[in-house]
């Protein structure tokens, strides 16, 4: 069995055996950061030996990649011994009149992610937001709910299997487990997960293309059980004009619950670069379906230490 073989016999286990979870990641972080140079096209120096507590030179670090503002996750983890954290300043959503036949409108301030580089191909990732005010309106019933404060914790590992240094294409894993850390009326009460696999590729005349798959394990508090969910995204981006860049991205979202609809959302935004390590954002989703959110609008920042 090769080795990429294994990797992906092992990862559901990473998301669905908890306790295992630490023990599995050290694994798989070591055996990939001995074998990646083999998937590597193109490479200035070896940079396998460093780790969290051996930082990669600054002159070796690769140009700054976010997972943020679009949905599409980026394949390119943080540099070992480095730390980047996207945060958005804040996120406006609204839902009106769906199948249930509720109206939904939620701010949150600062959804933030923290990623600390563990390897050159492997970076661990903390996902929370810090404060969410979402309010409920059921038509049918004619009443109104409203929900605050701090949302579940998400883990998350990203596992470059290659093109993290150079290459025409990029390739990663990312389990996660979802912890049910958050306030009363916003946190699902249960452990969720789930696996996502980013993919990049570089197109002609200067334009990217990225591409995702994401399979969800979330609890369905009405039917009292696990539902799968699959999110499949494209995102094209461009260089606008110096260091502004733009994207437009395609969100589909299919719930293995027969009573939900197929969610599908255009997303579109701007990057501004101030510096190798700070990049603002700004951005927007809307809704093309009727089971999908009508709007959500959202602005932030990467900067990486």
């Amino acid at each position: 069995m090769t080795e990429q073989a294994q990797i992906w016999r092992c990862v559901p286990t990473l998301v669905l055996a908890i306790p295992l979870l630490a023990v599995r990641v050290v694994a798989i972080g070591l055996m990939l950061s001995t074998g990646c140079d083999a998937f590597a096209q193109q490479r200035a120096e070896d940079k396998s030996g460093y780790h969290l507590f051996n930082p990669t030179p600054r002159h070796l670090m690769r140009d700054l990649s976010a997972d943020r503002p679009d949905v599409t996750e980026s394949p390119i983890t943080v540099d070992a011994g480095h730390v980047q954290v996207e945060l958005s300043f804040l996120d406006y959503r609204r839902d009106d009149r769906n199948s249930d036949m509720t109206e939904v409108e939620a701010w949150t301030v600062g959804a933030t992610n923290i990623k600390f580089g563990l390897l050159n191909n492997v970076d661990l990732q903390f996902v929370f937001d810090a404060y969410t005010d979402e309010d409920t309106l059921d038509i049918a019933a004619g009443t109104a709910s409203s929900a605050k404060g701090f949302n579940d914790i998400q883990f998350r590992l990203k596992i470059n299997l290659w093109g993290n240094d150079g290459g025409e294409t990029a390739f990663a894993v990312m389990p996660f487990i979802q912890l049910p850390a958050g306030s009363d009326e916003l946190s699902s009460d249960h452990v969720e997960g789930g696996l996502i696999f980013p993919f990049a590729t570089a197109l002609r005349d200067g334009w990217g293309l990225g591409l995702m798959a994401e399979v969800d394990w979330v609890f369905d508090e009405d039917d009292g059980e696990y539902d799968t969910e699959f999110v499949h995204t494209a995102v094209l981006g461009h260089d606008i004009m110096g260091s502004l860049g733009g994207y437009v991205e395609y969100i589909g979202i299919v719930s293995g619950d027969g009573d939900s609809d197929y969610q599908a959302l255009i997303g579109t935004g701007l990057t501004y670069a101030l510096s190798a390590d700070l990049v603002l954002d700004v951005g927007a989703n809307f809704g093309l379906t009727k089971a999908a959110e009508d709007v959500n609008v959202f602005a932030g920042v990467t900067v990486r230490f």
